[in-house]
């Protein structure tokens, strides 16, 4: 057993640049732009939604900006790629390599280490469970032991240790179960750098708008959607105008609310109804009787008369915040502030 103290390690700079697909997808997968070295993605979403499409264009897109691609494809044949490539040319530019074409007593196990010491930049598998079950039929392994070696595998290349000393990253397709939740083991999950999830708006309409988000992301952001197009052919289409603008809506959202939360807390400390320690009031006794209203509370005061002149504005602060008491005696000394101020103002 290793300790390690990170403050003593020296790191490659090469670990820390990014592929680049120049696309709008560059934005989701890192806070500094494009796919980090060394990661590992999985690709989930529902049926028909274009996981292997939008998978194979950003394979394509890194290896035109430079990358090393390589895609393992375990489930389509030369003849699914060739009907692929007459949409989207630039898929036929990828370095594929079929399982389904080892020929009979060969061993895959062997084959994709021999592969993966090429050293690659981005490898992508369609998908991780059939490559795995490959591997398993092939080498008499249970599907515990296949899961471990593949992952092993990733992992030793993930810290370049190849021929050419690369740093691999990989993008894998998997598995989800019919809720549409994702299918592996706790050891996939932890050595997952992000979890990119496709998914159609309207699960019951494959005509309806496509999206993609992370659910999970150590790199990046989560629950940004980003919707795309699959109808051109060439390249997917991003949206990034609506993804810009849904952005644009949530930051000034944000915005609003801290300023009527600004606005709550001036309005307390101009009327000394400053909220108190919630710790304060952990030990305030539940009551059981019902609590009337705030208006009956002040009837019963004599100061419905100063109530009522108050702008309606005025009265809804005041009864937000006696309604945001977390017990009930809270509630009532709420009130009485409320009639000790009416008394003072009026």
């Amino acid at each position: 057993m290793n300790l390690v103290q990170i403050n003593n390690l020296e790191y490659d700079p090469e670990l820390f640049k990014e592929f680049k697909t120049n696309t709008a997808i560059d934005t989701l997968f890192s806070i500094a732009g494009g796919i980090p070295r060394a990661t590992n993605w999985m690709l989930i979403g529902d049926p028909g939604v274009g996981k292997s499409t939008v998978s194979l264009d950003i394979l394509s897109n890194v290896k035109a900006s430079g990358g090393k691609t390589l895609f393992i494809s375990a489930e389509m044949s030369r003849v699914d790629m060739y009907l692929y490539v007459q949409r989207y040319p630039k898929f036929g530019d990828l370095d594929i390599f079929f399982t389904g074409e080892l020929i009979e007593g060969a061993n895959s196990k062997k084959a994709i280490e021999d592969l993966f010491n090429k050293g690659w930049d981005l490898v992508l598998m369609d998908s991780f469970v059939e490559v795995q079950a490959d591997v398993k039929d092939s080498s008499n392994m249970n599907s515990t032991q296949s899961e471990k070696w593949l992952l092993d595998l990733m992992y030793k290349h993930n810290l370049g240790n190849n021929e050419t000393n690369t740093y691999t990253s990989f993008i894998a397709i998997q598995q989800v179960n019919k809720g549409g939740n994702f299918v592996g083991s706790n050891k996939l999950k932890h050595m997952t750098t992000g979890m990119l999830e496709i998914r159609f708006e309207d699960i019951d309409n494959y005509e309806s708008d496509r999206y993609m988000l992370f659910s999970k992301n150590r790199r990046g952001h989560v629950g940004k959607k980003l919707f795309f197009d699959l109808q051109t052919t060439g390249s997917v289409q991003y949206d990034t105008e609506r993804f810009q603008k849904t952005e644009k809506i949530k930051e000034m959202r944000k915005e609003e609310l801290q300023r009527i939360k600004d606005d709550n807390v001036k309005f307390d400390e101009m009327f000394g109804m400053s909220l108190p320690d919630l710790s304060e009031l952990s030990n305030i006794p539940e009551v059981s009787d019902s609590i009337i209203t705030l208006e009956e509370y002040i009837q019963e005061a004599g100061e419905i008369e100063a109530w009522n002149n108050l702008p309606e504005t005025t009265k809804q602060k005041h009864q937000n915040w006696c309604n945001s008491a977390v017990k009930n005696t809270a509630k009532v000394n709420r009130y009485q502030k409320v009639v000790e101020w009416l008394d003072k103002n009026k």
